[in-house]
């Protein structure tokens, strides 16, 4: 496989190799062979011989399709995304793309309600190659002591209530709470 080769969960420049019905196929550049970029997932030009710029998953049968959308998410990332269906085997999140983000029932820590919306982990499952996301937060967090200065300007992302106040996710890598008497 070649170093600048595509990969599921990622943004990649593809060069367009042919035209077709149903859309036009990419050069992946590597294992995934040709890809699928769907007429309807198209957005700006697009002709033979060109490069453009895709976000990589698999489609709803697991074959690699290209999107010039962008996700709501990005693998190794966390996103607060809504619940759009609950099934027997998990539920489902939009994400802004065309298939939904799944969550199974095993990185589910507790009932994800439709038209909720959830923190989540975002991630290519290493056994499937599917991109899933996670409710189990603190798998994901970083464990090393940060190096915060008092004062210090950060990015929150709040996750949980807990009876001190509110767990939030700081600069998305480390836990930190809110204090409720702090609010």
């Amino acid at each position: 496989m070649s170093d600048d080769a595509a990969q599921i969960g990622e943004r990649a420049q593809l060069t367009v190799l042919k035209e077709s019905a149903p859309g036009f196929f990419l050069d992946s550049r590597g294992e995934l062979g040709n890809i699928l970029l769907p007429r309807n997932e198209i957005h700006g030009p697009c002709k033979v011989g060109e490069t453009v710029d895709v976000f990589i998953y698999c489609d709803s049968e697991d074959r690699p399709i290209a999107t010039m959308k962008k996700p709501l998410a990005m693998p190794g990332k966390f996103a607060c995304l809504e619940c759009i269906a609950a099934t027997s085997i998990g539920s489902f999140l939009d994400w802004g793309l065309a298939k939904d983000l799944f969550v199974p029932f095993r990185e589910q820590n507790s009932r994800i309600d439709v038209g909720k919306s959830y923190v989540v982990y975002v991630y290519v499952d290493p056994e499937s190659d599917r991109i899933v996301a996670s409710r189990r937060i603190n798998r994901y967090l970083s464990k090393e002591t940060p190096d915060y200065t008092e004062g210090q300007k950060v990015d929150l992302m709040v996750y949980a209530k807990t009876d001190l106040g509110y767990k939030a996710i700081i600069n998305g890598q480390h836990s930190g709470v809110l204090f409720a008497n702090e609010i």
